[in-house]
């Protein structure tokens, strides 16, 4: 099984099914699509697979043209019928993994996607989840799953554990060069797993097991959270000290070893930093563990927008205003610049935060022209152009994520108050406050 599947896979013959074709699964079903495989995209969401029908992208940082070329080799396509998981050769599960409203993993996207597909499995295949996860997940979880129908993972069928490693709007780096970690459960899943990336991934770097391989991704995301909370909480003291952070951050930046730079922020954002972290804090108490250094940074992190919020409430009083009833224009939703991703966007915290404390708050973001409805919560709301009229018609405009296609001269000339938590105003203006 192992050579045959090799084989197919070295010569490109073999089937790719991609499971969840959101921010990770679509740039890999473009790129193994690239390559010369075919490619099946599997999701329950029908409107992202009619849309890959038309050829047209659905994520703003991956362009149409991308996907209409794929889509017209006629060796691309979408499906919400999980039974095709069948026809092919590889399956690479790219599912969300939030947690659950005890701040516990959520691994129903993961559980539910593998138990649909099991009933289709054959000899000769491989499952690969790229989900980012705990250690021991691929091996407690997926491992009986795929065996419970007699097929025996090693021999039979592969599993291996490679975690994604995409970063949506970074032009410098893509799925095909960014370097691939892979783990398998048995050395021939391992072997499978890199001829699967190898087809398209620069660089793949094997590790001795699923679990390492789990375990690489966690740090790679605890490592920021935890330097991102140390300078959100720097920033605490260099405020109330009169202190620029990000003039600090630069100037030590200039020592050419020892220091990264991490920047300060109203909170974090993203599917995978304010998440992840906390996969390993709950597993770890199942050791009799207590993680209290990325708990910590945690908790500093989630209290940023409170801090945000009590800036904007002091400029404003500082001004003769309160918050109740001041209207307030959010700059920015996404959960970074340039990118139409909203996922725990701490933009949105901060619109929850100052609409409890009575204020009026509308948003403005290029790329997202209509408040989604996400799990979250969901506001009756749609983006507000940045003209001079409308900035001069708010008490105060929140920079929150700092896209480049605002015209931060013209907010500035026109807006009564700002409050700037992306440090897009350097130095000191009359009617900027950075937070």
């Amino acid at each position: 099984m192992k050579e045959r599947l090799m084989s197919r896979l070295d010569d490109k013959t073999a089937v790719i099914g991609i499971i969840g074709l959101g921010y990770v699964g679509l740039p890999l079903m473009l790129s193994f699509n690239a390559a010369g495989f075919r490619v099946l995209g599997f999701d329950t969401d029908a409107t992202k697979i009619n849309r890959l029908a038309e050829g047209r992208s659905y994520i703003r940082h991956i362009a149409g043209e991308r996907v209409a070329a794929a889509t017209a080799t006629g060796r691309c396509e979408g499906t919400t019928d999980f039974s095709r998981a069948a026809e092919a050769d590889a399956l690479i599960i790219c599912v969300p993994t939030p947690l659950n409203g005890h701040r516990e993993p959520d691994l129903s996207f993961v559980v539910n996607s593998v138990e649909t597909i099991v009933p289709f499995l054959h000899p000769g295949q491989v499952v690969s989840l790229e989900s980012t996860t705990y250690p021991g997940t691929t091996e407690e979880e997926l491992l009986p799953r795929l065996e419970s129908r007699g097929l025996k993972v090693g021999s039979d069928i592969f599993l291996v554990f490679s975690p994604e490693r995409e970063d949506p709007g970074n032009e410098q780096y893509s799925t095909t060069t960014i370097p691939k970690v892979c783990g398998g459960v048995t050395p021939c899943c391992l072997d499978v797993g890199l001829a699967l990336y190898g087809g398209i991934i620069s660089r793949v770097v094997p590790v001795s097991c699923p679990r390492t391989a789990e375990m690489t991704k966690l740090l790679e995301n605890i490592h920021r959270a935890v330097n991102i909370g140390l300078v959100n909480e720097l920033k605490i003291v260099c405020d109330t000290m009169g202190i620029d952070i990000r003039e600090v951050i630069d100037a030590a930046a200039t020592k050419p070893f020892g220091f990264t730079p991490y920047y300060p922020g109203p909170g974090l954002g993203g599917h995978c930093i304010p998440i992840d972290p906390f996969y390993l804090t709950w597993k770890a108490r199942e050791y009799g563990l207590n993680t209290r250094f990325i708990e910590l940074a945690g908790e500093v992190n989630t209290a940023m927008p409170d801090w945000v919020v009590n800036k904007v409430m002091h400029a404003l009083n500082d001004r003769g205003r309160t918050l109740k009833d001041a209207r307030i224009l959010v700059m920015g939703i996404a959960y970074k610049k340039n990118v139409d991703d909203m996922r725990e966007s701490p933009s949105v915290v901060l619109m929850e935060k100052l609409m409890g404390h009575g204020a009026v708050v509308h948003y403005s973001d290029p790329h997202v022209p209509v408040f989604p409805k996400i799990r979250r919560c969901h506001f009756d709301l749609a983006s507000v152009e940045p003209t001079a009229e409308n900035l001069a018609g708010y008490d105060c405009v929140l920079i929150a994520t700092n896209h480049d296609d605002f015209d931060y001269e013209t907010i500035c000339d026109h807006a009564r108050l700002i409050v700037d938590t992306r440090g897009v105003y350097p130095g000191n203006r009359p009617n900027v406050v950075h937070a």
